[in-house]
């Protein structure tokens, strides 16, 4: 494994300028449904952040425990139960066990109690009104500070375009899909879209957005689109990096998606495994400076995909690969947040994994918050009993909740 250290961020050239992310109110009880290669260092990433933009360790996108009092206080008096429950984001369906929750009630009370978990996503079946969502948002995020002192991540797919829950459901601002502002080039319009759409899910109780999508457009057949800003990656550096900007401006929380990249692929991995046919080389070309610039901006998390990327050399899904996760990642690209999975209920884990198994690999790949399991308790369980037997550290949970801690020490979601 080779470490290099601090990534150097360039400005863009500046030819680049120029051209120029229960139903509880029918809380009744139903089935549950919810169902090596060696790596050459990357001395200098070039992106199309400006010159003004902070590193990660620069901003609060990346968060040190120690610099953390309460977070070390928290951490120290935390079950491993508690602790790895915060390594988890769940739908509120999973959570409670009920088919639809458009409410957080006793029910949901009581979920969080047995199952402290680190956030919540919800969903267009979830958001029936604005002063519902409200309710439903406050009432989740006061049961939980009130019984563990410890706040939710409150999360919602926001990208803009056709991935747009708020927009869709509750009628907040719609704008418009990525490649049209990529094609614009236009990082005022980009920084616009994130304070937008940061305003809008701050004001509903969201503090964190699956967005912006910081792929590059290199296959036509990929699965994403017009979520994706360009070809270029420069300009997918630029747009992503002021997203970013524009959501934390408003208190939200920003995700770059969806690492190594899944522009590259022809498959769907919500159906199956997607098999992409990269080299490191390319990626350090072309992926890597396109979640350089949201990472250097302050992304707060990073989702690391699916799909199996041939670089790694060990076949594995991304978000299940110590190559991808804490190598790419965390060492080349030196991103010091949380790293996501993709929701780890879709087809390409699924069908091969059981979710204690892709549980398992995602906290020794590195992966910090894992997404949506399949099968939650069973995902939670094989953790906790990974760690008894040793095949996980003590130490590498807790590097995770430290960090997941610090993360919500400085949004004040900590008591």
């Amino acid at each position: 494994m080779h470490k290099t250290g601090s990534i150097i961020v360039c400005a863009v050239a500046v030819s680049m300028m120029v051209r120029l992310c229960g139903c509880e109110t029918i809380e009744k009880p139903t089935t549950e449904t919810a169902k090596q290669a060696s790596i050459t260092p990357i001395a200098t990433i070039t992106t199309a952040a400006t010159t003004q933009s902070k590193s990660a360790s620069e901003t609060d996108g990346g968060t040190r425990q120690s610099e953390n009092t309460l977070a070390s206080a928290k951490l120290a008096q935390m079950t491993l139960k508690e602790k790895v429950c915060q390594m988890f984001i769940l739908t509120p369906e999973a959570l409670t066990g009920y088919a639809l929750v458009t409410q957080a009630g006793d029910v949901t009370k009581d979920a969080l109690e047995q199952y402290p978990v680190g956030g919540l996503i919800y969903f267009g079946q979830n958001l029936e009104t604005i002063d519902q969502t409200k309710q439903m948002l406050s009432g989740a995020q006061e049961y939980a500070t009130t019984q563990s002192g410890i706040g939710l991540f409150l999360a919602v797919d926001e990208e803009g375009g056709t991935v747009a829950r708020c927009a869709d459901y509750l009628g907040t601002t719609a704008v418009d899909s990525m490649e049209n502002y990529g094609a614009g080039g236009d990082p005022a319009q980009a920084y616009q879209v994130g304070t937008t759409i940061g305003e809008d899910l701050a004001s509903l109780g969201f503090n964190l957005d699956f967005a912006p999508v910081a792929d590059v457009n290199i296959n036509a057949e990929n699965e994403l689109g017009d979520r994706i800003f360009s070809r270029d990656p420069a300009v997918v550096s630029a747009m992503t990096a002021e997203v970013v900007k524009g959501l934390r401006d408003q208190g939200v929380c920003a995700t770059l998606k969806h690492f190594p990249g899944l522009g590259a692929g022809n498959g769907n991995t919500h159906h199956g495994s997607v098999y992409i046919d990269r080299s490191y080389d390319e990626l350090t070309q072309t992926e890597f400076v396109a979640f350089a610039g949201g990472i250097s901006a302050g992304a707060d998390f990073v989702m690391v995909g699916h799909q199996i990327t041939a670089a790694s050399g060990d076949n594995l899904p991304g978000d299940l690969s110590f190559t991808v996760v804490t190598q790419w990642l965390k060492e080349e690209l030196g991103f010091m947040g949380l790293a996501v999975t993709d929701a780890q209920n879709m087809g390409a884990i699924e069908d091969n994994y059981s979710a204690g198994d892709a549980a398992v690999m995602a906290v020794q790949a590195g992966i910090d918050v894992i997404l949506m399991p399949e099968d939650f308790p069973a995902a939670l369980s094989a953790i906790v009993d990974a760690v008894n037997r040793g095949t996980i550290p003590q130490e590498r949970i807790d590097e995770s909740v430290g960090k997941i801690l610090a993360k919500k020490e400085a949004m004040g979601l900590l008591k």
